[in-house]
């Protein structure tokens, strides 16, 4: 097969390591971290991109992002399907399942996450990887809708975000790269706020069958003409027909 692969950049190396290692032919599109402060933004950059790839011989657009703030939502396939996982945001891209993300969401709801692309690929926006993970996706989903990432953001730290809910700081380890800098950030922000530090192994599994073609469980896959729609239930995301 041949895929094109529109990514968020803060999964640039496991994008790029495993699209190495997979038996098909992989165009990559990187797109900066900050367009999720802009999710109406994002959306239309992705559909941009989705419309240019029509007939240039791909066999599926793959998405490497999660619903994001309902950016992917009303996304539409052209001539060919668009492939996306079932994942509210890139934390559970990260973690490798949604049933990973569920657990430490319950566990440790309370939790500010670390990741090496995500802090090397700062650009200045201010969205964190805190705030996805430290309320209900639901919630901070509805304030990313409405007022934009990086007032979401806001808005929970003025609710009362730092002082009542976080008390963990976790490095996701995906095993690519140096990432001692970013643990060791990770460990001296826990120390100076307070909270317990801990180091999380990451997992590739949701990137590496993406870009395997391995799509037969915790991807959607969307026909020419189907949209990407919100479920509001375990399934994240599902199609819906376009007027």
């Amino acid at each position: 097969m041949r895929l094109k692969c529109l990514a968020c950049d803060v999964l640039a190396r496991p994008i790029y390591l495993n699209a190495a290692h997979s038996p098909h032919i992989i165009d990559i599109e990187l797109f900066p971290r900050g367009l999720h402060n802009t999710p109406l933004k994002l959306r239309g950059v992705l559909q941009e991109r989705i419309d240019a790839a029509a007939g240039q011989g791909y066999d599926a657009v793959v998405l490497a992002y999660g619903l994001c703030g309902q950016a992917t939502a009303g996304l539409v396939a052209q001539d060919v399907p668009i492939v996306a996982p079932r994942a509210h945001d890139c934390i559970t891209i990260f973690l490798g399942s949604r049933e990973r993300y569920d657990r430490q969401f319950a566990e440790q709801p309370g939790t500010y996450w670390y990741a090496l692309d995500y802090m090397e690929r700062e650009d200045g926006s201010g969205a964190s990887l805190g705030a996805s993970v430290d309320a209900s996706p639901s919630v901070y989903e509805e304030y990313v809708e409405k007022y934009g990432a990086e007032n979401a953001d806001y808005l929970m730290e003025v609710m009362g975000a730092w002082q009542a809910h976080y008390q963990r700081a976790a490095y996701i380890d995906m095993g690519v790269g140096d990432g001692s800098r970013v643990e060791e950030q990770a460990q001296m922000d826990a120390s100076r706020r307070g909270w317990v530090f801990e180091r999380v192994a990451g997992n590739m599994i949701l990137i590496r069958r993406l870009l395997y073609g391995e799509w037969e469980t915790d991807y959607l896959v969307l026909d020419p003409g189907e949209s990407l729609a919100m479920t509001h239930d375990a399934s994240v995301i599902g199609c819906a027909a376009v007027n």
